[in-house]
């Protein structure tokens, strides 16, 4: 496949654009990713004194002192979003942080909330019962006229419209109810209302935060959760697993529009389904194989995807032998009687069990293994149960991480998430097509980079960041970086720009050292004269063709002037690239009273 005007797309394949993720143990995506390729396990083990349940139950002998702690559960930036401190104090842990996910996307994505003229679907699921374990509801009647406005912040009802109106965008808000599969019917109600055309571009995700939190939990025989803490898929010896909170998001996009607009694609969602028990034969809440089984093969069938061509599945895995056999048992129902072509592997053994967002995590592990074309190792699995039989089933355990270099020719994963109550749901990710070839960048051409903040510090962590992310990332294209910066990061007070020439002299410039020739301003800088430039409704608009006339222009801008970006990089061909995200300063908000 490539991104040629002239190449079909299926009409049913959605694009992932833009990804955030906050973990146990991991801040971003990639951090996240480097965890599971090095088999890192997530899960602490809490001193007593972490802890903050009652006494009594502490010192049970079967409480167990394990937990995926969320480091930021706790800590938000309300002055990016125009937030009160006293608001963002009222709104629930879950709701801060789907909000700053939700940004990090659409940056990640390099859209601008302010300059997105389509429709923006939010749908995010969440854990109802963490407003109330958070803080009483508000009383309308003595707290005063803020009553309704507290209240929204509280609600986990309103976090996606939350989402919507701080972001300053329209579209649908969807809050998902669906327990632990909920952020598998986020993506696919955002899918939906993608290929229906009610919407433009989609965030979807979910966010948990387990209270109080940090905590353990209580070991009860045959129950989901681990005797020592540990969680071992598919592991003979396996118990079950930890509790732990995070948030994930992506933004969606159909796949050919995606490629029209040169955005940047992690993978494609080529199917998606969700069904559920209803009355069964198994115990209430736990996998109905015929169930899932069709629940897996319904979400290959809208994709057009054969089961001979999936070579990763990421399942559930809670790490307890009759889950994980009931589970291994309707995949293989759905997959067929082909033998030893999938991988199959369970991220819960490094981050636990993450309620709403453990979907998440698995979409995210199967997203980051499509991007990297590698297979990351399941951990904690030594011996695995025999009475899985692997060796009948199309599924090999993934104990080694390695290259993912599968025998059908494409990359496809399916993930399973399951929820308490006969929730069922399944994706099938397919890796992004293949690039068209460019033409090489233009050598030497001067060209514009920008950021803002809302302050200096941050203004100087974000020139940290990118300088270290162009270091890493060596084969990023000037011009993509450029384009990217400039249309796909909100406007802030305080600005910096640089006209450079290549990457190294973007790299000086972000270190302060810029080599002599190259124009760089940060505010305050030389005013330029507003009357020497054209504009348009849009602002100043750079009709020039040299450097000094582009430095002219950066001086505008950080003195404040609005420039017309679309302008300056129209007739170009660059493309959308990842690049790091705003800097947020998380500070502690917490209440446990009205």
């Amino acid at each position: 496949m490539t991104d040629s005007p002239e190449q079909d797309y299926d009409p049913g394949d959605v694009a992932v654009i833009g990804m955030s993720l906050r973990s146990p143990g991991a801040r971003t995506k990639e951090q996240f990713w480097d965890n599971l390729v090095h088999g890192r396990e997530s899960v602490s083990f809490l001193a007593k004194d972490d802890i903050h349940v009652d006494e009594t139950l502490i010192h049970s002998p079967f409480y167990v002192r394990a937990c995926g702690v969320l480091d930021t559960y706790d800590k938000f930036d309300p002055s990016v979003f125009g937030i009160s401190d006293r608001m963002a104090a009222a709104m629930t842990p879950e709701n801060r942080l789907f909000l700053e996910s939700a940004w990090e996307t659409l940056e990640d994505g390099g859209y601008d909330p302010d300059r997105i003229r389509g429709e923006v679907g939010v749908y995010g699921a969440n854990n109802p019962q963490t407003a109330a374990l958070y803080s009483s509801p508000p009383d309308r009647v003595s707290v005063g006229p803020e009553a309704i406005e507290a209240s929204l912040a509280w609600s986990p009802d309103t976090m996606t419209s939350n989402a919507l109106y701080y972001m300053g965008l329209t579209g649908e808000a969807v809050t998902v109810a669906a327990v632990c599969a909920g952020f598998h019917y986020a993506v696919h109600l955002a899918c939906q209302s993608l290929l229906l055309g009610q919407t433009d571009m989609a965030i979807a995700g979910g966010a948990m935060v387990r209270l109080p939190h940090p905590r353990g939990h209580l070991w009860e025989e045959n129950r989901i959760l681990s005797r020592d803490g540990h969680c071992r898929p598919f592991d003979a010896n396996g118990t079950g697993t930890a509790l732990s909170s995070g948030v994930v998001t992506v933004l969606l996009k159909p796949l050919a529009e995606a490629v029209a607009d040169r955005d940047h694609i992690y993978a494609v969602v080529k199917g998606s389904a969700v069904n559920n028990n209803g009355v069964s034969a198994v115990a209430y809440g736990l996998a109905q194989p015929e169930r899932l089984s069709a629940c897996i093969a319904n979400a290959m069938e809208v994709g057009g995807v054969t089961p001979d061509t999936v070579s990763m599945y990421e399942a559930n895995g809670l790490g307890m032998p009759m889950t994980d056999e009931l589970e291994v048992h309707a995949a293989s129902m759905a997959f067929g009687k082909q033998t030893g072509t999938t991988s199959i592997g369970g991220v819960k053994g490094n981050v636990g069990h993450g309620g709403v967002v453990s979907g998440g995590f698995g979409a995210m592990k199967a997203l980051m293994a499509l991007y990297h074309k590698k297979l990351a190792a399941t951990i904690n699995l030594t011996e695995v149960n025999p009475d899985l039989d692997f060796p009948s089933t199309p599924f090999v355990p993934q104990l080694e991480t390695a290259d993912w270099e599968p025998e059908a020719g494409i990359r496809r994963a399916g993930v399973t998430s399951l929820g308490g109550g006969g929730y069922n749901a399944h994706l099938v990710l397919e890796e992004a097509p293949a690039a068209a070839e460019r033409a090489p960048e233009a050598v030497g051409r001067p060209r514009l980079a920008t950021l803002s903040a809302l302050d200096d510090e941050a203004l100087a962590r974000q020139r940290a960041r990118l300088k270290d992310w162009l270091e890493a990332n060596p084969g990023l294209r000037l011009d993509d970086v450029c384009f990217s910066l400039n249309l796909g990061r909100k406007v802030m007070a305080r600005r910096w720009a640089a006209v450079v020439r290549s990457r190294a002299e973007l790299i000086a410039a972000l270190s302060d050292d810029p080599p002599g020739g190259m124009a760089t301003g940060t505010a305050p800088a030389p005013r330029a004269a507003a009357d020497s430039f054209p504009r348009n409704d849009n602002g100043i608009v750079w009709s020039g063709t040299d450097a000094q006339e582009l430095s002219d222009l950066a001086a505008a801008w950080v003195n404040g002037r609005q420039v017309d970006f679309a302008s300056l990089h129209a007739g170009e061909a660059s493309h959308r690239v990842p690049l790091p995200t705003y800097p947020f300063r998380p500070r502690r908000f917490w209440r446990t009273d009205w």
